[in-house]
């Protein structure tokens, strides 16, 4: 076996961070099992409270357990250049509480030099979990910090508390229950509106109406806000498809990506738009690759061992076969990676933009006990023509750069104006230069191929059968 810890341990995989008023990155589902994948379910396995977890784990007892898990399956065996058994005995009787295991666990992983292993307090694993059962509690607010360091209300989120209550984009808050944000950080904020569900938080913001800035307060309850990985698909000009994909840390973004496809119908083309997009499950990744697949590899893994597992496509319940292109930029990382290689290796789909993140590592996350958790690289992967992509990324076929000039001028990503006034964008507004040259591309990819036909399955009854999968 790769791993020698037990299954039960562990979920698996991670990269970046987004924010809601956030989710984050990227996540491995599944465990090598005599040269097999197989997955995991997330809700038994790094998750799982166990008595142990309630009766709380000694100081020292943590740390070896950390200790062991780096041990056994951290990818690179020589550790940084280092002997790991050094670190086993270093704080032997000198760790008295949580805290002090906490912080000789941290400075243990920083010998790594990996930044993608890390410990997970109480409160980061706590959020990891929620960002993969796609639990945000909050008022429903995207938020934004412009050049004057005004906290913005980006949009409100469709049937939450803040959109009920009538908040606008535009609006700047300037206090929390009261206290002035000013000078915070955009996550200090965000933090202070996000709480329990059923408890309430006071938003004063100012509001401009023309011309006339008026200042106003509203008491919102917290809710439970749902957390989309598919933000967006329609039916551009020309009937071609668009779907963006924000993330894929949801357990659910398959099956929205399925939503998406059968609400497009019988489109001509599709544009798969991947545009930071940090990343999330490799499963979802895998699942949706699979929707466009018949056959190849998908993605390769390469554990500690040095033992190579490919992830072969296998034919779906839900297959699309239209021309696709996919879009993406310095931000898609991870899981975004690994769909662009699969497909783009495979010849099933060219890739707009500009050279992706490159991140070619795959984390596991562990539980630890006292509800706290250690994040650690397990594996580097490999796209179908055995390509490392880490730290160089994905060049794309057709690379088109955004200056600061045309970023500021609002022709960079439809959804984000850097000035954070104008909210009414579209990926029709033919202002996103990237989504302009995808859709020239994908129309002489039509050209050349005018018998082009949908796949019959695009329809709303597929994508329940293939919920059913």
């Amino acid at each position: 076996m790769a791993h020698k810890s037990k299954p039960g341990n562990k979920l698996i995989l991670r990269l970046g961070t987004l924010a809601i008023c956030g989710i984050a990155g990227f996540t491995y589902l599944g465990i090598r099992d005599k040269g097999k994948f197989v997955a995991v379910d997330p809700m038994e396995s790094a998750f799982a409270q166990t008595t142990r977890d309630r009766d709380q784990i000694p100081p020292q007892e943590l740390y070896h357990k950390a200790w062991g898990i780096i041990k056994d399956t951290y990818y690179d065996q020589k550790f940084n250049g280092q002997n790991w058994t050094r670190w086993e005995h270093r704080y032997d009787g000198k760790l008295k509480t949580q805290d002090d295991s906490h912080k000789a666990i941290e400075t243990m992983l920083a010998s790594l030099g990996d930044p993608y292993t890390r410990f997970l307090n109480e409160e980061a694993f706590g959020e990891e979990k929620n960002s993969i059962q796609a639990h945000l509690f909050g008022v429903g607010m995207q938020l934004g910090m412009n050049k004057e360091h005004k906290v913005v209300v980006i949009a409100p989120i469709e049937d939450t508390p803040a959109a009920r209550a009538g908040m606008h984009s535009g609006d700047e808050i300037i206090e929390v229950d009261k206290k002035p944000v000013k000078g915070q950080s955009l996550d200090q904020v965000v933090k202070q509106i996000r709480g329990e569900k059923g408890t309430k938080v006071n938003i004063t913001y100012l509001r401009t109406v023309n011309g006339a800035v008026k200042k106003d307060a509203v008491d919102l309850v917290r809710a439970e806000i749902p957390v989309k990985a598919v933000v967006k698909a329609e039916v551009l000009p020309g009937n071609v498809g668009y779907i963006r994909l924000d993330s894929f840390i949801s357990q659910k973004a398959t099956q929205e990506v399925k939503d998406a496809l059968a609400k497009l119908g019988n489109v001509k083309g599709l544009i798969l738009d991947l545009r930071n997009n940090p990343g999330g499950l490799l499963a979802n990744a895998v699942e949706i690759a699979n929707m466009f697949l018949d056959r190849g590899v998908i993605v390769s893994t390469i554990d500690a061992d040095g033992y190579k597992t490919s992830q072969l496509a296998t034919r779906s319940s839900y297959k699309t076969e239209v021309p696709t292109v996919l879009l993406i930029n310095k931000g898609s990382a991870s899981a975004s990676e690994i769909l662009s290689g699969a497909l783009r290796d495979n010849g099933r789909a060219k890739l707009i933009g500009e050279t992706s993140f490159g991140k070619g590592l795959v984390q596991a996350i562990n539980n630890l006990g006292n509800k706290t958790g250690v994040n650690v690289t397990i594996a580097r992967y490999l796209t179908p023509n055995d390509t490392d992509i880490h730290k160089t990324g994905i060049v794309p076929d057709y690379e088109v750069k955004i200056s600061n000039d045309e970023f500021n001028a609002g022709k960079g990503p439809w959804w984000f104006d850097p000035t954070l006034t104008n909210f009414k964008r579209s990926p029709s507004d033919g202002k996103d230069v990237q989504l302009v040259k995808a859709i020239e591309v994908l129309n002489k990819m039509l050209a050349g191929n005018p018998t082009v036909v949908s796949d019959a399955k695009n329809s709303t009854e597929a994508a329940t059968a293939g919920a059913k999968n």
